[in-house]
């Protein structure tokens, strides 16, 4: 799946959407449960408020990096 330049509010629930590219999205508000985002690509999008809630995000990335090295970074900072 590819979205671009979408400014609709977007829910996903027991979706499937490993490798999927998101580009240019407001996801503000956005709902994810029980997601698949392995793989996936975020880049250049508003993520404020998104709800999330048990996704597999094994190689996903935001703006090219890595959300595992997000997360390490984050801790690292405790």
């Amino acid at each position: 799946m590819i979205i671009r330049n979408s400014s609709d509010r977007i829910e996903a629930e027991n979706a499937g959407l490993a490798g999927s590219v998101f580009a240019n999205v407001n996801l503000s508000t956005a709902r994810f449960e029980n997601v698949n985002l392995s793989g996936a690509a975020f880049n250049n999008i508003n993520m404020s408020d998104v709800k999330l809630t048990n996704l597999d995000i094994h190689g996903m990335r935001i703006e090219g990096i890595l959300v595992e090295d997000l997360f390490a970074a984050y801790e690292a900072r405790k």
